[in-house]
């Protein structure tokens, strides 16, 4: 991998990386943090073929298969405007990394709701709060620094009692892992209005498709139809969510990264809709054309009954809605599934 740097040798990265020059002086760079992540990867991707000059950092974690992450940079590790990091955000040295950027997308964090409760809560503050302040540290010094677009979550209203949500509605997470994004997203505030960091976040609601994490619903679900085994399902089924497909979210993403009057702004990122899981799983049947063999489980703790996104603020600031309808989406999903485990696909 000739664009890639590892930890050990990022002392060397500065000098080694080759300064590109325009007529108006040094090309500025985008940073993607958690490039090879799933929305990270989609990402990276669709700013390389806008022709962005992009730096991915990701710290290949085993929080799920590594390997799977290596799959997600595999279209794109050799492009020669593409140079990945390999590396944990809390001891990169930011301030030479930033001389020349103008956008963070910091999609780095420690997800998973479940995961949150217990032992695991350190990789939560560490990632999820440290790195970002770290982060947020070298911005408020960055020269060329325009933008820095913060993947904050759904997770943070907990359970809303009004629907759909909107951001002006007083955040109360009920997991872990909520807690611990609510309060990297307010420290992106603080830095915003105390040294003008020019931060925007955005709220995903329940992001799915192709490069989905393997503890994600739907993966798990078309993964379950491949092994003819009986899909988990949380309660009753009728808690609702509010799904978002993932070219959706990278298109929110490039419009925080842009639009005039989003500094300093928050926004609800989703499909447009809210729909009951168990109806989710009746169009999942007909995508795939056979039943699917459910298993109800007892709830799950941290889980909020029902989400749903009031996207007004993003559609009249960024200019942004949803293209991608959730059954398109999800065929898009079935298909990648069946590739990623071929051996499974039933004939």
């Amino acid at each position: 991998m000739a664009n890639t740097w590892r930890l050990h040798d990022y002392k060397d990265y500065p000098v080694n990386i080759e300064i590109k020059k325009t007529k108006k002086g040094i090309m500025t760079k985008t940073i993607v943090t958690g490039a090879a992540g799933f929305i990270g990867s989609h990402l990276v991707e669709t700013l390389l073929k806008q022709g962005k000059e992009v730096i991915g950092i990701d710290e290949f974690n085993d929080y799920y298969d590594p390997i799977l992450k290596r799959k997600n940079v595999s279209s794109f590790e050799n492009h020669p405007g593409f140079q990945l990091i390999e590396g944990d955000i809390q001891v990169l040295d930011w301030q030479n990394l930033l001389k020349n950027v103008d956008i963070i997308y910091h999609q780095a964090a420690q997800a998973g709701v479940r995961a949150s409760w217990g032992k695991g809560f350190r990789s939560y503050t560490e990632r999820n709060i440290n790195a970002t302040q770290i982060m947020l540290e070298a911005a408020k010094d960055a020269p060329n620094l325009q933008r820095l677009v913060f993947a904050s979550t759904s997770s943070i209203y907990g359970d809303a009692e009004i629907m759909p949500t909107h951001e002006g509605i007083c955040p109360a997470p009920v997991s872990p892992y909520g807690i611990t994004k609510l309060a990297a997203e307010r420290l992106c505030g603080l830095y915003q209005k105390n040294f003008g960091v020019p931060f925007v976040a955005l709220r995903y609601f329940t992001v799915y498709g192709p490069r989905q994490r393997p503890d994600m619903a739907f993966h798990k679900f078309f993964k379950a139809v491949l092994e003819d085994e009986a899909i988990p399902v949380y309660g009753d089924g009728q808690q609702t969510r509010d799904f978002t497909f993932v070219s959706d979210a990278v298109a929110a993403n490039l419009a925080a990264g842009s639009a005039a009057g989003a500094v300093g702004e928050i926004f609800n990122i989703g499909g447009g809709s809210r729909v009951v899981l168990a109806e989710v799983l009746d169009t999942m049947e007909e995508i795939v054309g056979q039943p699917i063999k459910r298993k109800h489980i007892e709830k799950a703790m941290g889980d909020a009954r029902h989400t749903g996104a009031d996207i007004s603020k993003a559609q009249r600031i960024l200019g942004w809605k949803p293209q991608v309808s959730l059954r398109d989406g999800l065929t898009q999903e079935w298909n990648w599934v069946k590739s990623l485990y071929p051996v499974m696909s039933v004939v």
